[in-house]
């Protein structure tokens, strides 16, 4: 099936019998041949108990179901759209940076915290994100939104990235997160005044990052 970046802002996906995707409610732009949009509650493999786990986490972004044959394009607010392809691995996103996502992926709730401790939990209040994260894991692909546009950086043993918290989208690999204060940073970089705060990411993998401060 896959997804096809058409521009910066919108994706085609293919859609085949016995086969379906996942993608956020309202972001379908237009659509050719037999295509059928239902609404999702389960949300991808993840069935029941992956609903309950996003509701107890605030990520219960609502999802539509697509089947049939033919191509459906998307977009949503004029976000910046990303395509990233898994092979097995688990990515880590913001559900309401989803946009869409093979139903190939098994869907869950991860709790950030688990992996960063008390720091983890402050993460989510510092940058208005969930203490919760939805991730899809498998082979599939997955298209995220962000503003201004999305890099990759790299995430390696000895070279761990240090992330605003407010421009994290996504990341994926065996990576832990830990947020860290550091005096004076923002005004080094001209966003404010006084400690900030960093979110610091270590081990093997990837995090994307947008051009912006701005949530969805």
């Amino acid at each position: 099936m896959g997804f096809r970046e058409i521009n910066a802002k919108m994706i085609e996906a293919t859609v085949s019998p016995g086969q379906r995707l996942f993608s956020q409610r309202g972001a379908m732009l237009a659509y050719k041949g037999e295509v059928s949009f239902t609404p999702n509650m389960a949300g991808g493999q993840g069935g029941v108990m992956s609903m309950i786990g996003r509701r107890v986490a605030n990520e219960d972004t609502p999802l539509m179901s697509v089947e049939g044959s033919g191509t459906v394009l998307f977009g949503h607010g004029g976000h910046h759209v990303q395509v990233i392809d898994l092979a097995g691995d688990t990515l880590y996103v913001e559900a309401d940076r989803l946009l869409a996502f093979e139903g190939t992926l098994e869907q869950g709730t991860v709790f950030l915290g688990s992996q960063g401790g008390v720091m983890g939990m402050v993460r989510g209040q510092v940058s208005g994100q969930g203490l919760f994260t939805t991730s899809l894991k498998g082979h599939g692909s997955v298209a995220v939104m962000a503003h201004g546009g999305v890099i990759e950086v790299p995430i390696t043993p000895q070279r761990p990235v240090h992330v605003d918290p407010q421009a994290y989208v996504a990341h994926h690999g065996d990576v832990r997160n830990k947020l860290s204060t550091a005096l004076g940073w923002r005004d080094m970089v001209g966003r404010g005044s006084g400690e900030a705060f960093q979110l610091e990411l270590s081990g093997s993998g990837a995090v994307y990052v947008q051009a912006s401060e701005e949530k969805l």
